[in-house]
């Protein structure tokens, strides 16, 4: 169970569509959430990654030296 406050604005769009559609709010909400959760776990999870190799002091190669160290 989620529960979710919205802003005022994206609540009146979210009650117009359903209305219009014959569809529930929560229909909606699902829609959207699966349309771009993997976008957002693909934004904030490299982006955590990220920084956890900064904070590692592993040194970076460079794309040529990847692929001369892979043999590519």
């Amino acid at each position: 169970m989620l529960s979710v406050r919205l802003p005022k604005d994206l609540e009146t769009r979210l009650d117009f569509l359903a209305a219009q559609t014959n569809r529930t709010k929560s229909f909606y909400a699902i829609e959207a959430l699966t349309r771009h959760i993997e976008e957002l776990e693909d934004i904030y999870l490299s982006e955590k990654a990220y920084k956890e190799f900064l904070l590692s002091g592993e040194e970076a190669l460079s794309a040529d030296e990847a692929r001369k160290t892979l043999g590519l």
